[in-house]
């Protein structure tokens, strides 16, 4: 029976590594949708290149930073227990090279190809796993900490904190430090060209996939069978409904708004999925598909941050949001399980936030100075895709 168990749960973990493995295709193609034609390959390139470099800093670095557990052993002794702690590393690791493709989104059209690779290597190796340990494996007693503050650990079942809110404030200090797009803005800040998405259906598509494999990302979290929860999956998609909604009323049918708003109650709902109730995870998606469409107008009209995809109003606030709506919508008076404090959320959630903007500036900020982060005037004219893969996304280039 106990071998029966852990296969399962192996399995489990496995078919869960697989379905955010798959949600990467969908950050790739919701990146190739919105960018101009002449930055799509990049795109492509980007995304599978990041989750290559993540996964050997992860690997040899940055799994052992976060849980104290590394893999110079004989296999065989790794291969224990149906090589359960192999599909969590492949599991966990889908997360962590999440982060290097929310900040491709941002930084899309300008950014250099190997300084953004060794800034991925970098943060995943190092920068996401400390904070990741500090949340979900209570290193440095973190939790006992957050725990003696407010009562109850911090609570963030799927990451809307560790893995959305870490790689959209991540993203905006790499977005700040690259700057907006030539031609995008005047010398004098007044907004010049818009440039609107390459693809809808290419963009669709991304979103698709994305919301598809999220039911994998949250439900999978309980990282055994045992654990397994139609509530997580219940809450998942009535956030991404919500959000859906939200975003399409307020956004007034833009079909941008309508693709990234599923997206934007997902983001929110992952760290409370397991303690809501279904309507208040419709809320929360709601919200959150609301926040989206109104912060991404302000980043790019008002504040001129040219955050191409918007990935720091869609995963750096709407997982901020999250994170705070777990201690909201998780306690017992609206109907959730309990066992989260309200307090508890806010300083872990602040913590997050504060140490993904300090992480990303320091390393972007030292790339920039050393050897650079933005394609020459040249090549951003040309485009990403001629300027370093030497190769246009279609026979008629654009």
């Amino acid at each position: 029976m106990d071998s029966l168990q852990t296969g399962a749960d192996t399995l489990f973990v496995l078919l869960g590594a697989i379905l955010v493995l798959w949600m990467h295709a969908g950050f790739a193609f919701l990146e190739v949708g919105t960018v101009r034609e002449k930055n799509q390959v990049n795109a492509l390139v980007k995304i599978i290149g990041d989750f290559g470099v993540s996964t050997i800093g992860y690997f040899f670095i940055g799994y052992g930073i976060a849980y104290g557990v590394d893999f110079f052993q004989p296999a065989a002794v790794l291969a224990e227990s149906n090589g359960y702690q192999l599909v969590k590393f492949f599991f966990l690791l889908t997360f962590a090279a999440a982060i290097p493709a929310i900040v491709s989104g941002g930084i899309a059209e300008r950014a250099r190809f190997y300084p953004q690779l060794f800034a991925s290597l970098i943060i995943v190796a190092f920068a996401y796993p400390f904070f990741e340990g500090m949340v979900w494996n209570n290193n440095f007693g973190f939790q006992d900490k957050i725990t003696a503050l407010g009562g109850q650990p911090f609570h963030d079942f799927a990451g809307s904190v560790v893995v959305h809110a870490m790689g959209g404030w991540i993203a905006l200090a790499a977005v700040v430090l690259l700057g907006a797009r030539r031609g995008r803005y005047t010398t004098q800040g007044k907004e010049l060209l818009a440039h609107p998405p390459s693809s809808i259906p290419f963009l669709a598509l991304g979103a698709w996939i994305l919301t598809v494999g999220w039911f994998g990302f949250n439900v999978m979290s309980a990282q055994e069978v045992g654990g397994i929860s139609g509530l997580v999956a219940l809450n998942s998609l009535m956030a991404m409904v919500g959000g859906l909604l939200a975003a399409m009323f307020v956004g007034r049918n833009d079909p941008g708004f309508v693709h990234n708003g599923p997206l934007a109650g997902l983001v929110a709902v992952c760290a409370g999925s397991d303690i809501m109730h279904p309507i208040g995870s419709l809320v929360v998606g709601a919200v959150a598909g609301g926040l989206f469409v109104w912060i991404f107008t302000v980043t790019q009209h008002k504040l001129k941050i040219d955050d191409v995809l918007g990935v720091w109003p869609l995963h750096g606030v709407c997982g901020a949001w999250g994170g705070i709506a777990a201690g909201i919508f998780g306690s017992e008076r609206l109907g959730g399980i309990g066992g989260v404090s309200l307090v508890s959320q806010i300083i872990g959630t602040v913590v997050g936030v504060v140490f993904a903007l300090l992480a990303g500036f320091v390393v972007y900020f030292v790339l920039k100075i050393t050897v650079g982060i933005r394609l020459s005037e040249e090549e951003e004219y040309l485009g990403a895709d001629l300027s370093i893969h030497k190769v246009s996304s279609s026979p008629t280039f654009k």
